[in-house]
């Protein structure tokens, strides 16, 4: 699990319901901003500011500030209309501030005032800021230990739809940490996160699928979302997967694809002894295929990040 140290933007358009509900008068500066009309967003906050003092504009301006989005980026601009915004209440210019205070944006880092505004902001109703307060009661070291608090935090943030918090309530249902023991209950929040490609949760469901554990056994069903996983680069996933397409469980054997999600998994950290007998002893052309299948992905993770 880790923070959500995600823009304000993008947390808007991960959680649609955070922040005040909007005026029946349409929010023009904030739909330029959305199609990318960066200048034109600028020109229209900034009119809504003089004209309202409109909180959600100041917290646009922000976030133009923050991402040199038209602008000069200048985090301690962004930083000052974050704190105007959250003076007046607006709980995504919380939960913003709080992340520049985690990242040390604008001013040395500071997890004691990030917590006060991610507390805020989660009163409030916003679900990142839920999430991410819930993850510093699971680490216990800015605040006491606490996993009944962080389950409070992580069922409010699931309820509100956001896929981390499905998945890290569902982790605590399996282990039974601030909530009883509910296999039932974990695997039923991993199916949601699993919808919104959360590729943790897709692992955690496709092994209960696979086990029957909490929900009925289906390895074809395990298979279809081991395979979403391993799509999204998963490495645990990318093994399970190859295990099966070994063995024909839920999928048709395949080794060539088996030997690919192996070859791309081991680069990836995954160890799996069984698995490499299994392609050592497959006949060099099946075994030519397989690594020829992997050779895209494994050249991908040579490639330094952009």
């Amino acid at each position: 699990m880790r923070f959500a140290a995600a823009t304000v933007f993008a947390a808007l358009l991960l959680a649609p319901s955070s922040g005040p509900a909007r005026a029946a008068e349409p929010d023009v500066a904030y739909a330029a901003f959305q199609r990318g009309y960066y200048l034109n967003a600028f020109a229209l906050a900034t009119d809504r500011v003089d004209a309202k003092k409109d909180m959600k504009a100041m917290t646009l301006l922000g976030e133009l500030y923050a991402g040199g989005l038209g602008v000069r980026r200048d985090d301690a601009k962004a930083a000052e209309w974050y704190r105007l915004a959250a003076d007046r209440g607006d709980r995504d210019a919380m939960f913003a501030l709080a992340m520049f205070r985690l990242q040390g944006r604008a001013g040395p880092s500071d997890r004691e005032a990030a917590a006060k505004l991610l507390a805020a902001a989660a009163k409030l109703g916003h679900a990142v800021a839920a999430y991410d307060l819930a993850l510093l009661y699971i680490e216990g070291q800015l605040f006491p230990q606490d996993f009944n608090r962080a389950a409070e935090l992580l069922r409010s943030a699931a309820q509100a739809g956001n896929p981390e918090a499905q998945y890290a309530l569902g982790t605590l249902y399996k282990q039974g940490r601030g909530v009883p023991k509910d296999m039932k209950e974990a695997t039923r929040l991993w199916a949601l996160a699993s919808l919104a490609d959360n590729s943790e949760a897709q692992v955690e469901y496709g092994i209960a699928l696979f086990n029957g554990n909490g929900v009925a056994k289906n390895e074809p069903a395990a298979a279809i979302v081991l395979r979403r996983a391993a799509i999204h680069n998963n490495a645990v996933a990318q093994d399970r997967l190859a295990r099966m397409l070994a063995e024909g469980r839920g999928v048709p054997k395949n080794p060539v694809e088996a030997t690919k999600w192996h070859l791309i998994s081991k680069a990836r950290g995954e160890t799996n002894l069984q698995l490499d007998d299994f392609v050592a002893q497959l006949d060099p052309d099946t075994r030519a295929a397989g690594e020829k299948a992997a050779k895209p992905w494994l050249d991908a993770l040579k490639k330094p990040p952009s």
